[in-house]
């Protein structure tokens, strides 16, 4: 098992999340995916020699990540999930280990838009929620979904993640 630090900030006004019990989950999904060979030995942290995992949330609005999303990715609509992996976009040369401590980067995911979609899918706006913080993660930890073949290898662990915490994915 891993050290993480993982921090969330809720600027939301319409949810007040259980910081402690996502925390939890974050980190159960961390460690899940790092359990996985196939995970561990192709992520972003492959040959980096660390004790502790950092990386933050900001749950807020679709207006901040309709603001990110434009001054950032050129994209004029609110994302419902906007990951800055920090640690896996730097140039080899740019990645640093502080004190044995790796700062991924940061998952922003408007809670709006969770609520939407949660409500679309017909489920728990926390499965919802749980969802797109596992997708989150696969993305600070280096993986991507350009092609077809990606996509399915991010959501066949997304599921796989959300299976092993007793969350059902049918409909996600």
């Amino acid at each position: 098992m891993i050290n993480t630090n993982i921090y969330i900030e809720n600027t939301f006004n319409g949810w007040e999340s259980d910081c402690e019990k996502l925390t939890k989950a974050a980190n159960d999904i961390f460690n899940f995916y790092m359990s996985i060979p196939e995970i561990a030995q192709n992520c972003a942290l492959t040959g980096y020699e660390y004790n502790t995992v950092s990386f933050d949330f900001l749950f807020c609005a679709g207006v901040k990540t309709h603001e990110i999303n434009k001054e950032y990715r050129g994209k004029d609509y609110p994302a419902d999930i906007i990951t800055f992996a920090v640690f896996a976009d730097s140039p080899e040369d740019e990645k640093f280990v502080l004190e044995l401590d790796i700062n991924l980067g940061e998952i922003i995911i408007a809670l709006d838009k969770v609520i939407e979609e949660a409500a679309k899918k017909e489920i728990s706006k926390e499965s919802e929620l749980i969802f797109l913080i596992s997708h989150g993660i696969m993305h600070l930890l280096g993986f991507d979904h350009q092609s077809e073949e990606e996509f399915e290898f991010v959501v066949n662990y997304q599921k796989q993640a959300l299976k092993s915490m007793g969350i059902c994915y049918d409909k996600i």
